[in-house]
């Protein structure tokens, strides 16, 4: 389907910039595409050893014993490791980052890592993994939160305990936290309501579906130093984790990140990188380890399956008087479900009065799971926003309408505690439903029309930039986010828009973890955002000194002086004027290089608001089979301010095919001993470009009133819509409302013969 000749962008703002708002050509683009650009496995060095992982066959067991005399004695092998090798009496967190590493009593999913080898090749290292014997004790394996919350369900951890806000429970538990967000008088708000939908939804467990597998290189040097190359989302929460897993200071550890093939929230953690070093102390030697497709999938963190119960009331002009939300997230083996995310995103479009959020952390026996582009928000929304469409059509209100009706504005209070800042829901609703996609007709029987919207709260956290001038004009501008979406471009040109160059004239790096200030992870919707305002900073100090050094070449007060679009000139004196070029070319005569730097904490959880998006969606439905089409799909989200548009629409467009997968094929297909059948590309079907349409953006910008430009994360609210304006679009089509994902042709076909 054609992109339509609709206004693609739906401005507030009219703020207009010399740079921002453009689309220059990325700076690693040219790398990239010849193959000059260095990735994780491209890494070497004299003496490289080549590691491999031995992995459980089992979901659920306990580890009588290792014995790894044979595999150290394999010709090539210069060092074996199990979690005997790392430092005990650790607290309880680095305990579980220790075990996820390498597992110590217990196995708790199929490819746990147990033990690993560094050998002179990794056929040598492959074939040690293989003599190495453990003796496991076969567990019973819940691969469910319903199997794991059942009374005399299989307990992962002994000392597992239920936390009720704060207060630990008595017995051994899978579940390891329940809160509650309580907002008004719930029960009041459904005697108010004229009309109640309730339902129950299931989703499955998800990967995020990177194209480069995890990969590490470690040098444990002589003088103490641990130095990591790797595919990464963060550098320096590597650096964090690396320390923290082997019990030694963080300024042991230096992280050089690659260029990332893909992460989506999947590269955040360590899984391979404190196991390299290890081995490289043992060996003495560099070592580097590869993952296999199947050990990506079997041995790190995919996103949380779910089981959610959504209640929703709303009187007869479809005003939302109460919801209740159930949330049971998967954590995998170790707790930590994104649940908490969950139970911010489940209501976040809506301003409802009476609001209660149960939110349930369970360990199963799959690996720990990891965040994935809007960790948690888009199973929420599938469930909500399902709900909410059922609502509108037993009332007989516009969907676009009844949300329009209950859309959350400035101060809009939500359950979990924040007003809302300035927002732009409303105006993406207001798109989605001005769009002529929406008002289009359907071209023929079995086809329906969904919507949907969704939220993310984007984070901030903490940034670091250098800028130093150089004398041609040009700036070299140094930073700590690792690219995965062109952010190089994004934070480059706002540190051009402050300087008045042009975005060509910024040569950006992103650089290891002693070259820079502390930089959080590349995720949550942060980088263009928080290290995009350190860049800002780090022009305004470049700024500020160049102001300061033309006063000095002119012997006049630097007070005088101002630099507008690129100009240093006098405020009174009009001859006195220099280009940014002009006065680069003398700095080095006049005291030296100018080096700017900023750093900042942009805030935590919800910074800027947020970021709102919707979709339009068409498909047609195989009566005979099942299998569902996506014909025309739109795809609306408010960036705040665009700072390079080519790059927002490549998110909203990437988030959206990540979510259509979700909705309709992805998951991991489980046998019942906890083995993962459809553990390669092939098996896991992910969508290509023969299965989608082109995928039409409208860029709505309702400015973040906390940003210097105005910008929102983008990132990641993209995916979190598609779910259920899928199953909007097929309940359309087929009279079923769904009520699980992946919405395959199995599901579809069962649900219609159940109708």
């Amino acid at each position: 389907m054609a992109t339509t000749e609709y206004a693609r962008n739906v401005v507030l703002s009219s703020k207009e910039y010399d740079v921002v708002g453009t689309r220059p050509v990325r700076p690693d683009g040219a790398d990239k595409v010849t193959g000059r650009a260095l990735y994780g496995a491209d890494f070497n060095a004299s003496g490289l050893l080549h590691g491999k992982v031995l992995r459980s066959p089992h979901a659920h067991a306990r580890i009588k014993s290792i014995d790894t005399s044979k595999a150290e004695a394999h010709a090539g092998v210069l060092a074996v490791v199990t979690n005997k090798d790392l430092p005990s009496g650790v607290d309880g967190g680095v305990r579980d980052l220790q075990r996820n590493v390498l597992a110590a009593d217990k196995a708790l999913y199929r490819g746990h890592a147990v033990a690993a080898v560094a050998a002179t090749s990794p056929h040598e290292a492959e074939e040690a993994i293989a003599l190495i014997e453990v003796d496991y004790e076969v567990l019973p394996a819940v691969l469910t939160v319903q199997e794991a919350m059942a009374e005399g369900a299989s307990i992962l951890h002994d000392d597992l305990r239920t936390d009720e806000g704060g207060v630990k429970g008595d017995k051994p538990t899978n579940v390891a936290e329940h809160f509650r967000h309580d907002l008004g008088d719930i029960e009041k708000g459904f005697a108010e309501s004229d009309v109640i939908v309730e339902r129950e939804f299931n989703t499955a467990t998800v990967h995020q579906g990177y194209i480069e597998p995890q990969v590490a290189s470690a040098l444990w040097n002589t003088d103490g130093r641990v130095h990591v190359w790797c595919s990464t989302q963060g550098a320096f929460p590597v650096r964090d984790e690396v320390s923290r897993v082997l019990g030694i200071s963080e300024s042991r550890v230096r992280v050089t990140p690659m260029e990332i093939g893909g992460g989506f929230g999947g590269k955040i953690p360590s899984y391979i990188e404190p196991v390299c070093a290890v081995l490289s102390k043992k060996a003495g030697r560099p070592v580097k380890i590869v993952m296999t497709r199947r050990e990506v999938f079997e041995g790190t963190g995919p996103t949380s399956g779910s089981h959610i119960k959504i209640k929703v009331g709303a009187d007869n002009q479809g005003n939302i008087k109460a919801a209740h939300a159930y949330l049971a997230y998967e954590a995998g083996g170790f707790k930590g479900s994104p649940v908490g995310a969950a139970s911010q995103c489940v209501f976040a479009a809506y301003a409802i009065p009476n609001q209660a959020i149960d939110g349930h952390d369970v360990v199963v026996n799959k690996p720990k799971t990891q965040a994935y582009r809007a960790p948690g928000a888009t199973n929420a929304a599938f469930a909500m926003e399902t709900v909410v469409s059922e609502l509108a059509e037993k009332l007989g209100i516009d969907p676009i309408d009844i949300r329009l009706r209950n859309v959350p504005k400035e101060g809009t209070r939500r359950a979990h505690g924040p007003a809302f800042p300035r927002i732009g829901c409303e105006e993406v609703l207001q798109a989605m439903k001005d769009h002529p996609h929406y008002s289009a007709p359907l071209d023929g029987p079995n086809q329906g029309r969904g919507v949907s919207i969704g939220y993310w709260f984007n984070v901030g956290f903490k940034s670091a930039c250098t800028i130093s001038v150089n004398p041609d004009g040009t700036i070299s501008l140094i930073e700590g986010s690792t690219d995965i979406g062109g952010s190089r471009a994004s934070i480059s040109m706002q540190a051009a828009e402050v300087l008045g160059i042009r975005a060509e004239d910024v040569h950006p790096t992103v650089v290891d973890t002693d070259s820079v200030g502390y930089t959080d992870v590349t995720g949550g919707s942060r980088t263009t955002y928080a290290t995009g305002w350190a860049a800002y900073n780090a022009a305004e100090d470049v700024k500020k000194q160049m102001i300061e050094r033309a006063a000095l070449i002119w012997d006049v007060d630097a007070d005088s002086l101002e630099m507008v679009k690129g100009v240093t000139r006098s405020k009174t004196d009009s001859e006195l004027k220099m280009t940014f070029k002009e006065l680069a070319a003398e700095l080095n005569n006049t005291g030296g290089t100018i080096i700017g730097s900023g750093s900042l904490d942009a805030g935590g959880l919800g910074t800027g608001g947020g970021s709102f998006a919707g979709n339009i969606v068409d498909v047609e439905v195989d009566p005979e089979t099942g299998k569902v089409s996506i014909l025309r799909f739109t795809a609306v989200q408010d960036a705040g301010k665009a700072i390079h548009p080519s790059y927002v629409e490549g998110q909203m467009q990437g988030g959206s095919v990540q979510g259509i997968g979700w909705a309709l094929n992805e998951e991991y297909y489980m046998s019942d001993d906890g083995t993962m059948t459809n553990s390669s590309l092939l098996d896991y079907r992910m969508p290509t470009s023969l299965d989608l349409p082109m995928i039409d953006t409208v860029i709505v910008e309702v400015p973040s009133p906390s940003h210097p430009f105005g910008v929102r994360g983008v990132g990641e609210a993209n995916i979190v819509p598609p779910p259920a304006a899928v199953a909007h679009a097929i309940h359309n089509a087929t009279g079923v409302w769904m009520d699980r994902l992946p919405m395959n042709p199995a599901a579809v076909m069962k649900a219609n013969w159940s109708k």
